[in-house]
């Protein structure tokens, strides 16, 4: 097989005359969406009394048809999110543990455990390309409650999960649930290895009434989930789905739909995508597809940007990862930004 020209592969896809291609074909904006995500999102992690269990497969139904890359991968759910008492209470026992970071009356500079903790990670050989800086984002609001976003070094975003006063505290809160995430995510339960690998794909085979042999055919959406995982063998669950949210948005953008339409190989997907971080590029390409689909259809990323509004809020107070909903957010403000950038150029002069 002829080697794949990156420079070329974009996340949007416009077809030509022809109904086949390959990943060298003009990939370029302007696909129909499907709105189901390739990973339902991973809920946060919840107090227990031993170490956490492996992640469980969760909601595969619609990916590896729809998409053609299932995974359906769930992600560092403990106990039901839905507690927000119970969930306040494991965070505040995680960040508890953090002693030495007490500062009088028993009380832990959240901010600063997180950033020690990466910076601790980094120190001791962790592959962190953008270097161990932890990045908060506050939602702009001149009223209480106040929304804070905080990205890891890796990628994932978590949000501030309770009622927050200030914006200090909204900060804060943010820290306690990256922190908690973090730390967990450092169990040896929380590595993906032989045993994983072997317990997801019997389950996704008893999900969907598989044969052994779909397992094994990197063709089929089964086996295809198979190599994602064996590709990552020794990452964390962290990092895994830090991955896999590049493949959720290709899916939720349409693009996995078309590139299957035109009859590209999963294997040729896979073999790009897994090496693709998600950057400026991607993103501008994906709100271009949404430009197309706003021309066509008035109105179409209203009612995007109010449903990933929605599910934003219910990941945030949830204690969720949110990047797969904060990325669509970010991307859909730049398909905004776009049109409004076309329809200015496009107004009469009035000299």
């Amino acid at each position: 097989m002829e080697s794949i020209r990156p420079q070329r592969l974009q996340p949007g896809i416009r077809f030509g005359a022809g109904s086949t291609g390959t990943l060298r074909s003009s990939l370029r904006p302007g696909v129909t969406i499907p709105t189901a995500p390739l990973l339902p999102p991973p809920a946060s992690l919840c107090a227990s009394s031993g170490p956490p269990p492996p992640l469980q497969l969760h909601s595969l139904h619609g990916t590896i048809g729809s998409a053609g890359l299932g995974t359906g991968v769930a992600g560092f759910g403990l106990c039901n999110p839905g507690n927000p008492a119970v969930l306040k209470e494991a965070v505040e026992a995680v960040v508890r543990s953090f002693a030495k970071h007490t500062q009088g009356y028993g009380r832990v500079n959240v901010v600063e455990a997180l950033q020690e903790f990466w910076q601790m990670k980094q120190s001791r050989g962790a592959d962190l390309r953008n270097g161990a800086l932890v990045v908060y984002e506050m939602v702009p609001s001149n009223n209480p409650p106040y929304v804070c976003y905080v990205s890891l070094p890796g990628g994932s975003c978590f949000g501030s999960f309770q009622f927050c006063p200030t914006k200090a505290e909204a900060r804060r809160s943010a820290a306690k649930i990256a922190l908690m995430n973090s730390v967990f995510n450092e169990h040896p339960s929380r590595r993906i290895t032989d045993d994983f690998i072997e317990k997801s794909v019997c389950e996704a085979l008893a999900s969907f009434n598989g044969n052994r042999e779909e397992a094994d055919n990197p063709s089929t959406g089964i086996g295809a989930f198979r190599f994602m995982l064996e590709s990552n063998k020794g990452k964390s669950m962290l990092e895994f789905q830090e991955l896999m949210t590049v493949f959720q948005l290709l899916h939720w953008n349409g693009s996995l739909k078309a590139m299957r339409e035109r009859q590209c190989s999963r294997q040729e997907v896979l073999a790009h995508y897994s090496h693709r971080a998600l950057d400026d590029d991607m993103r501008t390409q994906m709100a271009a597809d949404w430009v197309n689909r706003e021309q066509g259809v008035a109105g179409t990323i209203a009612q995007e940007v109010a449903a990933t509004d929605r599910e934003l809020e219910e990941a945030r107070l949830a204690g969720r990862e949110l990047r797969f909903h904060k990325e669509k957010k970010d991307i859909l403000m730049l398909a905004v930004g776009q049109l409004d950038a076309a329809n200015t150029a496009t107004l009469p002069s009035t000299c």
